[in-house]
């Protein structure tokens, strides 16, 4: 992903996590309204967070993770019991 374009495709397509698209726009939209005219900083950090949550989501090695973490939680809740 290259360009926002490219980011906002993956994000509608569902490459990322429930709710990222309209996240992506409403914070998208709220740097730009904030932005400083000589510095878009704020809105370059968000484009990086998503593209990086576009990449988590599709690395089958952090699916895995989390599953194994979730297990590991739901195993140590039913010990507690």
């Amino acid at each position: 992903m290259r360009t926002i374009g490219e980011l906002r495709a993956a994000l509608t397509l569902d490459y990322g996590f429930a709710g990222d698209a309209d996240d992506f726009e409403a914070d998208l939209a709220r740097a730009i309204s904030h932005a400083d005219p000589t510095g878009l900083s704020n809105a370059v950090r968000l484009v990086e967070e998503f593209r990086g949550r576009v990449a988590a989501r599709q690395d089958p090695a952090f699916s895995a993770s989390v599953a194994a973490a979730v297990a590991e939680i739901q195993a140590a809740r039913r010990m507690s019991r």
